[in-house]
């Protein structure tokens, strides 16, 4: 008896590492979109804790955002600290926390690399086409909604600057890649609200985006 009883607490354990990996609560959503060949969640990541279980320091104040940021360690915040900004848009990351070795993204998924971006944008047709098909049919400022014609569902979650100070919620949505452009840059997709495209572009590492986690 004490035997089995061993082997049933251990595949208890297992079981309960295995759904806290990643956050494993709040947004490690079982959401996904097919579009061409990958698979996507549908919804941006909200995770507070590390693959592995190690909790990621949230940064409530604007000195605390920029301390992590000069210090190269990763971070996350909600969009003016508003939690219901959270439940809405997801978390905003620092690119250290995309790139720390602890894994970002949930078990079974990871962080597209920028060629993975240009996969998907391509498969919709090219940047200047693509926008629309991934932007939601609501949410966006002046009428700026898409489609969403690709399922990707992508929301104007604004973002935040290596001093702290937040921008256009409601008009701009960043997510970034897990390919660095140099020491200091990483390359990310943004939509705007007053056109169709989907832009490739390269931000400092401090900066606060959304992440959209493809399937392994």
């Amino acid at each position: 008896m004490k035997k089995v009883s061993l082997i049933l607490t251990a595949v208890f354990v297992t079981a309960m590492m295995v759904t806290s990996c990643g956050g494993g609560n709040e947004s490690a959503s079982s959401n996904e979109v097919t579009i061409g060949n990958q698979v996507w969640m549908a919804e941006n990541l909200n995770v507070a804790k590390f693959r592995n279980g190690d909790p990621i320091p949230e940064a409530k104040t604007d000195g605390e955002w920029k301390a992590y940021a000069d210090a190269g360690e990763a971070a996350w915040c909600y969009y003016e600290n508003d939690p219901a900004n959270g439940a809405k848009y997801g978390k905003l990351y620092n690119w250290y926390a995309v790139n720390d070795s602890r894994g970002l993204a949930p078990v079974g998924y990871h962080i597209p690399s920028d060629a993975e971006w240009t996969l998907l944008t391509d498969y919709l047709g090219g940047e200047e086409k693509a926008g629309a098909k991934m932007k939601s049919k609501q949410g966006w400022a002046e009428e700026g909604n898409g489609t969403n014609s690709s399922g990707f569902s992508g929301l104007p979650g604004g973002y935040r600057l290596p001093d702290g100070t937040f921008y256009d919620v409601g008009k701009y949505g960043d997510w970034w890649s897990s390919s660095e452009l140099s020491t200091a840059n990483a390359w990310y997709r943004y939509l705007l609200y007053d056109d169709g495209n989907v832009d490739r572009t390269n931000g400092y590492k401090e900066d606060g985006f959304s992440v959209r986690c493809l399937r392994d």
